[in-house]
């Protein structure tokens, strides 16, 4: 007998691995990747209980539900109910090619309110088409019992019935079954940042096509709507001047101070002369130079490069600008 596993890395998603595994069941951990969470955690939660791991770009469908979702966001731009769902989806598509019968997640019953109640569990189950397989080992006690139970491929009487946000439970069960190395309960999901929800909102509403490099870009530096359909993303020290440097693209703009310290900045979307003024001017006002003196800016584009003379400004002018 095989499952797969929803596997996030967290700890109970480790113990719901654990538990199954213990009842003979050979277990297979799926981590399902995009832009808004990486697999880094995972794949040492995974280690440490020598779990096989498969990781799954999941990027486009994922993309289409963050955009839409049918059962709303949450706090931010988060829609954990279709994200499940989603997910268990591709779990349930994958059971054929990977040899497994049912697919099991460490979702704890009431750990989240909003998105892991009973009624938010079952419009998960049945909107992954395979609402019969989904097992969720750590509250099965408090559920209906799935065909996994009732066909006897796991006993129902070793499986648990944990709920509510407490994690006291899911900690003295990973002392007892030696489960020493593993996160704390920190969200790993950006959708659930303020300031990344904020970016990832007007990047939807200004710029509908767009590169994944471009969610890239929006966990690093400050972020500037200068236009409708430009921004720019300013560098807030030596190791995100790195990183935006070699995430531009060639139709991007890059913005430097010549003679002092300072950020790289990087110009996305079409700009006029006035916009690339404002760019320089914001460039030079981040830099070292001194307030009220003329600044030489440097903007390099595929075509070559040019220089701008501008004033640096107080950083403060250009804070309605900020996303």
């Amino acid at each position: 007998m095989k499952a797969l596993c929803v596997f996030s890395g967290g700890l109970d998603s480790m113990l719901a691995a654990q538990i199954v595994r213990a009842q003979g069941v050979d277990v297979l951990g799926l981590f399902f990747e995009t832009p808004f969470f990486s697999s880094h955690r995972a794949k040492l939660s995974a280690k440490a209980i020598q779990l096989p791991l498969k990781v799954v770009d999941l990027t486009e469908p994922h993309l289409e539900v963050v955009r839409h979702p049918a059962h709303g966001y949450g706090g931010n731009m988060n829609p954990c109910i279709d994200c499940h769902a989603l997910m268990l989806r591709k779990a349930g598509e994958m059971l054929q090619e990977e040899g497994a019968s049912f697919v099991l997640t460490g979702e704890v019953l009431g750990q989240r309110p909003m998105s892991q109640n009973l009624k938010a569990l079952s419009i998960v189950a049945t909107q992954s088409g395979f609402p019969r397989l989904i097992l969720r080992p750590l509250s099965a006690k408090l559920l209906q019992a799935t065909l996994p139970e009732e066909k006897g491929w796991v006993q129902r009487d070793l499986l648990l019935n944990f709920s509510g946000r407490g994690r006291k439970p899911q900690m003295e069960l990973a002392r007892r079954l030696n489960i020493t190395d593993y996160p704390s309960p920190a969200g790993g999901c950006l959708l659930t940042d303020p300031i990344f929800s904020k970016r990832l909102k007007d990047l939807f509403a200004n710029e509908p096509h767009f590169e994944t490099r471009e969610i890239e870009l929006m966990k690093v530096g400050r972020h500037f709507r200068i236009g409708p359909r430009a921004r720019l993303v300013v560098g807030r020290n030596k190791g995100e001047n790195d990183t935006l440097a070699s995430l531009a693209g060639p139709e991007d703009l890059l913005f430097a101070v010549q003679s002092t310290p300072g950020p790289t900045v990087v110009a996305l979307g079409p700009l006029s002369p006035e916009l690339e003024l404002l760019a320089a001017r914001i460039t030079a006002s981040y830099s070292d130079a001194k307030e009220g003196e003329q600044t030489e800016v440097r903007l390099a584009a595929k075509g070559g490069e040019k220089t701008l003379c501008v004033e640096k400004f107080p950083k403060s002018e250009f804070q309605n600008l900020m996303i």
